[in-house]
């Protein structure tokens, strides 16, 4: 495919995927971008909003394979990973890889799993790889976790550090659809249960994929616009330079990955309006979703009620469009 019958081809997936998982749009363009800009995604929302059915049509879209791993207490790292079989006869050990080597992985309520399955997962992140024993293995070159967590029930639940959570390009919260929606859910339902499935468009191959990504990356963005992010992302690092209250409210500011996941999803996102260059209204739009996981707020900011949305609210407010 050329250039512009990839991107033709994104728009009929992403209309698709609006047909599929219905009164998601956020849900649906933030896949895309995690897709385009090789990275991961948390998401955070109660259940039955359609958060599974939404990767698992995206593997179908772009004819790669799809593996759900249930995250519990008793989660072992090999069962994420995979690990050596020894085999009596010859005494010898061979490798059988474990559910994280598929191209989309859901790994559903990740706050559930202790301590070390999160670690072993968080190699596969960031390293795009898995160590068993002594031996490396690589994961595909089109490799992303879409991690959910519940945001109502957190008894027994492991906080995930943040460490891990920096590895996540964004973090998108899902919430009800509206009643219009809700009408069409029900419609599709209907139909799915009748065995009246909506045709699959033509599945995407991983050179589309890759191509995609390149074009992500040559999508123009102004000296001014790098700018932008840049001093956003300073801002939360020193923000007793914009106001008091700001400085009241941040504990830590961003990591350097904040700056990188903000420049990549803007370029996405532009190259998905079907634009060659970057605004600021992109960075805004995306930048919820990239910071909301990475700022540590004060004691004094969580007591009176004030989340990681509002402090951007406020940041993007604070600091001017270069």
């Amino acid at each position: 495919m050329n250039s512009t019958e990839i991107h033709e081809s994104f728009i009929q997936l992403q209309t698709w995927l609006s047909g599929e998982v219905i009164g998601q749009p956020v849900l649906i363009q933030r896949l895309l971008i995690a897709l385009l800009a090789d990275g991961h995604l948390l998401v955070e929302g109660v259940p039955g909003v359609a958060k599974t059915r939404a990767i698992n049509s995206l593997a179908k879209g772009i004819s790669g394979n799809f593996h759900r791993i249930q995250f519990t207490p008793d989660l072992l790292p090999s069962d994420v990973t995979g690990s050596d079989v020894y085999h009596p006869e010859d005494g010898s050990f061979s490798f059988s890889a474990g559910p994280i080597f598929h191209n989309l992985v859901l790994a559903d309520e990740i706050n559930r799993a202790p301590a070390k399955v999160q670690s072993a997962l968080l190699e596969a992140m960031a390293e795009r790889q898995i160590s068993v024993g002594l031996k490396t293995y690589p994961l595909p070159d089109i490799f992303m976790v879409m991690a959910t967590q519940n945001p109502l029930e957190q008894e027994g639940t492991y906080p995930l550090p943040e460490a891990q959570l920096d590895r996540f390009l964004m973090k998108v919260r899902v919430g009800y659809p509206d009643v219009a929606a809700e009408r069409e859910i029900l419609k599709l339902a209907r139909a799915e249960a009748g065995n009246k499935q909506r045709a699959v468009p033509q599945p995407m191959s991983d050179d589309d994929l890759l191509q995609a990504r390149a074009a992500v990356l040559a999508v123009h963005m102004a000296d001014p616009i790098e700018e932008y992010i840049v001093q956003l992302t300073m801002a939360t690092r020193e923000p007793q330079h914009y106001s008091e209250e700001l400085a009241g409210w941040i504990e830590v500011g961003v990591s350097p990955r904040a700056s990188i996941a903000l420049d990549r999803c803007s370029r996405a996102l532009a190259w998905l309006n079907r634009r060659d260059y970057v605004t600021p209204d992109d960075v805004q739009q995306v930048i919820f979703d990239v910071y909301r996981h990475r700022l540590i707020l004060t004691f004094e900011a969580e007591a009176n009620g004030i989340n990681a949305d509002a402090v951007i609210e406020q940041l993007l407010e604070q600091v001017p469009v270069a």
